[in-house]
This record gives C-alpha cells, structure tokens and sequence, in this order.
C-alpha cells in the first residue's frame, strides 16, 4: 500500500480555513486544476455517504464519497470510487489543527491507495505535487473568504 503524507503551516486561523475547504462539493475552490463539482442524489454536501463528481481539467471524471467529516476536528475524510488516475483502495484525510503561535493552521493531508507496484513512485510524486499545490492555493486565498 502507498501512503503520502503532507503538512504545511497557513496563515490564517484554523477557522477561515476550515470554512474555506469544509464544503465536500466546493473541492474546485481550493484544488485547482478542476473544472466543477456535483453532489450526487441530491444529498447535502456535508452528509456522511454523499457522493462528489468533479472533472479534471486535463479531462476526466472522478466520484468521490464523504466517509466523516467532523467540525470539532476540523477534519474530513473520504475515497475515491473511481476515477483516471491507476489506483484502487485510495483513501485520504484531511486535518486542520491550530497553531497558537501566531494564530495559524497546521494543515495535514494523508492518503492511502494499492497501485501496481512500478508505477507507485511515479503516482505518489504526482499526487504529492497535486496537493501541495493546493496547500500553495489554500496560503493564498484561505483568509479571503
């Protein structure tokens, strides 16, 4: 199994940020290089078990489901039902904590996923990159909203 795991200081307090990025179907706003969103069946966004298609601006479509989301922990997490990229069991969470000092986020991103086994360093450094860039995004617009 893969693993990546990213963190990165923003700053903004821990409750701009979670405002920003809590929001299952708002994943455009604050990862870029999508192209839009939709929450299946009409759920809400923030509904355990609710489904999110986005498309990809390099083409492509991927379904994503909510498995929890907690506003205490400012955190969330969900997998991937399916999608192009060559990955199966892909699971992530993502985790806001506060940083006293300056009154920041302390922001985490963790995913898991099976993949063949030559191409996994090749998708881990693509997916790295995929999220710090949207860490990168998060610094510059977080405290805008």
């Amino acid at each position: 199994m893969a693993k990546i795991y990213l963190s990165s200081v923003i700053d903004v307090p821990v409750q701009k940020v979670w405002e920003y990025i809590r929001d299952f179907n708002e994943l455009p706003k604050w990862f870029p290089g999508l192209t839009d969103s939709k929450i299946e069946a009409g759920m809400r966004s923030d509904q355990v078990g609710c489904i999110r298609d986005f498309g990809l601006q390099a083409g492509g479509r991927v379904r994503e489901q909510l498995l929890a989301v907690s506003d205490h922990d400012h955190a969330f997490t969900y997998k991937m039902l399916e999608g192009p990229i060559p990955v199966t069991n892909y699971l992530a969470h993502v985790r806001l904590l506060p940083v006293t000092d300056g009154d920041k986020t302390f922001a985490e991103y963790k995913v898991e996923f099976d993949c063949a086994r030559e191409q996994e360093k090749d998708l881990i450094a693509f997916l790295s990159n995929f999220f710090n860039t949207a860490f990168e995004h998060l610094k510059q617009h977080a405290g805008k909203s």
